[in-house]
């Protein structure tokens, strides 16, 4: 028998639509941002999703910043009670805002993802994942994310959060760029790797040249109106588990074919419990 018990975790943006509303949270303006209902009114709350998790055998969680109401102590203090009750980790908090690359905003930026840090604490989050740029990648965009990396790594290690960033955005648009971030900074900074970031020809070798190095997943299957593309979704797994992949699988659902996000969440965790089943007969 495999094990998958701790091999899974659910992000709170596979349950967008049923979450409905979305809190925006920016560097720019440090206003508190009022509720907005980005993708409806929703039929949940935040604090309900540590339940429904376990609820469906799922036993870790990823937030959106996005998705919190409140970053007052006792909502976040709330909300971590909810989810030790239910057994469920609280994996990452995903900072879903900031520039690390951009020279005229950078260290804005950077003084407000630190400004998480005690956020993620608070939630008992394991992780933090932060944006590594938007720019271009230059060798001094990267560069001066490398320096705001390095800063914010050591005072999230100091807080007890591993700093993590995702191959993501245009700094960061291939295995090159990934590997120089993260051979700069020697270990102080961990790897989300995302299958679905990178869409394009050479995907699964792009992919193939940073999962080993990956310490989380972001694990996004592709809908196209015939369903989930299983076919991509188990190779994408196989070559992170020949990489030396050991982490947990972060099921993304983005998609309506499944109007039920469960429903979608749980197709994606049965197509990965398959191939690791398949792997050990």
């Amino acid at each position: 028998m495999v094990d998958l018990s701790d091999r899974f975790a659910v992000s709170t943006w596979s349950l967008h639509r049923a979450l409905g509303s979305t809190y925006p949270y920016k560097p720019a303006d440090r206003a508190y941002p009022t509720r907005q209902a980005t993708y409806g009114k929703g039929t949940i709350e935040l604090i309900d999703v540590p339940q429904q998790c376990a609820d469906h055998g799922i036993f870790r969680l990823e937030i959106c910043s996005f998705h919190l109401p409140s970053l007052l102590p006792n909502y976040l203090a709330d909300f971590r009670k909810v989810a030790g009750k239910a057994g469920v980790k609280v994996q990452t908090l995903l900072v879903e805002d900031g520039d690390l690359s951009n020279p005229e905003t950078a260290q804005r930026d950077a003084e407000w993802m630190a400004g998480w840090i005690d956020v993620a604490v608070a939630l008992g989050a394991e992780n933090m994942r932060v944006i590594a740029g938007k720019a271009q990648p230059t060798d001094s965009a990267l560069a001066l994310a490398e320096t705001h990396l390095r800063r914010l790594a050591e005072l999230s290690a100091a807080a007890g959060v591993r700093l993590v960033i995702e191959n993501w955005f245009d700094l960061l648009p291939g295995p090159t760029e990934v590997n120089r971030i993260l051979d700069a900074l020697h270990g102080k900074v961990g790897l989300n790797g995302d299958f679905g970031n990178w869409e394009r020809a050479g995907k699964y070798d792009d992919l193939a040249r940073i999962m080993g190095r990956a310490e989380l997943c972001h694990a996004k299957g592709h809908y196209s109106t015939a369903g989930l593309d299983a076919e991509d979704y188990v190779r994408c797994v196989k070559l992170s588990n020949a990489a030396g992949y050991q982490g947990p699988f972060t099921l993304i659902y983005d998609s309506t074919y499944h109007q039920d996000e469960w429903s979608g969440l749980l197709e994606e965790r049965d197509c990965i419990a398959n191939a690791f089943k398949e792997k050990a007969a």
